[in-house]
């Protein structure tokens, strides 16, 4: 870190060993991005409720080069956990900032999902089965079908799915029609 950690309290006092664990925690965050500029830590008691008692807010603002993470949590009765929480959410959003900035992108399962076309349809019993490019058959569902399309699908109609074994063989859990 550029900086020094900074912690701030509000309407609590920190014991060392919170204070000890903030450092740790933020100092750990440089494992998952090694260019973090700042790390502020606050940690709060908003409102003393005398039924569900004390409620901790850890808020952990971090800056990094073109821009900020800010990771608020709900608040626990419990400091630690409210600390691991917030640290936890802290980690994964730098660790999402690091792979867009690495050019990395998530692949969706149903972009790289195969795709066939309805072979045989049943729309009285809300079945139909798919045929793939290798010629298997698919049974597949009216729930499986996404966006209520399973009233739009007719023979030869072309689907994209994603398979699962099933009972009595291979089906489609998930039925995405292409086209028109």
């Amino acid at each position: 870190m550029k900086l020094p950690l900074q912690i701030t309290t509000r309407n609590v006092s920190l014991s060392e060993a919170a204070e000890e664990v903030i450092r740790e925690k933020a100092s750990k965050l440089e494992t998952f991005y090694d260019h973090i500029m700042s790390c502020r830590v606050l940690v709060e008691v908003p409102h003393r409720h005398k039924q569900h008692g004390i409620a901790y807010n850890v808020r952990v603002d971090i800056t990094v080069p073109g821009n900020e993470i800010v990771v608020k949590r709900e608040p626990n009765e419990d400091l630690y956990v409210a600390i691991r929480d917030s640290f936890d959410a802290a980690r994964r959003q730098l660790q999402s900032f690091s792979g867009r900035q690495r050019g990395e992108v998530k692949i969706h399962q149903e972009n790289h999902s195969p795709t066939g076309h309805v072979r045989k349809l049943y729309p009285a019993d809300d079945y139909g089965f798919i045929e793939t490019p290798d010629g298997r058959e698919i049974y597949f569902h009216r729930n499986s079908v996404r966006n209520s399309g399973f009233d739009h699908l007719s023979p030869n109609a072309e689907v994209r799915f994603t398979e699962e074994e099933g009972e009595q063989g291979p089906q489609a859990v998930v039925v995405i029609p292409l086209g028109k």
